[in-house]
C-alpha cells in the first residue's frame, strides 16, 4: 500500500461533507485487510507493517468521523496552518460570547444552578453546530483560509463545551 491522506485510504471525496456511513463501510473494509489477526503466521515484518496500516486506519477513521478533526485535517492538507498555538485573534463578537457565557458559567456554579448550566450547554451545542455548519461550507468552496479561522473558534467552542459538561458532572455528583 502507498502513503495516501485519509480520504485517499478509504476512497472517498476529499471535502468536509461525507457520507459517515460510507466511512464506516471504508472502515471495516481496511481494517478487515490489514487487521493484525489475519497476520498471525507472517513474518515480523509483514506483521509490523499490518499493525501500522491497522494504526494507521484507525487514526485516519477517528481523524474523519469527528467534525472537528475532519475540519482541521482538511486544512492541514491543503497547506493551511492553523496557527493554533500563535494566532488567538478572534471577531469582538465571538469574544464578547465567550465573556457572557463566562459569566454564566461562573453564576451557575455560584448558584449551583443546574437548570442554568444545562440551559448554556444547549446554547454553547447550538453555537457549535452552526460552526461545524459554517466551517463545512467554507472547506467545501475550498475556502481554506476562512475555514482556518472557524476551527480556531470551535476548538474554543469545544474547550468551552467541555468545562460547562464538566461543571453539570461536578453538580451531578
Amino acid at each position: 500500500m502507498t502513503m495516501q491522506n485519509h480520504f485517499e485510504l478509504f476512497h472517498l471525496p476529499q471535502r468536509f461533507a461525507i457520507d459517515l456511513n460510507a466511512l464506516d463501510r471504508a472502515y471495516h473494509d481496511v481494517q478487515g485487510k490489514v487487521h493484525p489477526d489475519r497476520f498471525v503466521s507472517a513474518t515480523d515484518a509483514e506483521r509490523r507493517v499490518a499493525m501500522q496500516w491497522a494504526t494507521r486506519a484507525n487514526e485516519a477513521y477517528q481523524t474523519l468521523r469527528n467534525p472537528f478533526k475532519r475540519a482541521a485535517y482538511l486544512c492541514e492538507i491543503n497547506g493551511i496552518d492553523l496557527e493554533t498555538e500563535s494566532n488567538t485573534s478572534m471577531p469582538r463578537a465571538f469574544l464578547v460570547q465567550q465573556m457572557e457565557w463566562r459569566e454564566s458559567l461562573d453564576d451557575a456554579r455560584g448558584a449551583r444552578d443546574p437548570d442554568a448550566l444545562e440551559a448554556l450547554r444547549e446554547q454553547v451545542q447550538a453555537a457549535r453546530k452552526q460552526q461545524v455548519i459554517d466551517i463545512g461550507i467554507l472547506l467545501d468552496k475550498n475556502e481554506f483560509q476562512g475555514a482556518a479561522k472557524g476551527v480556531r473558534q470551535l476548538m474554543f467552542l469545544e474547550k468551552f463545551g467541555d468545562e460547562v459538561a464538566n461543571a453539570v458532572d461536578a453538580m451531578e455528583d
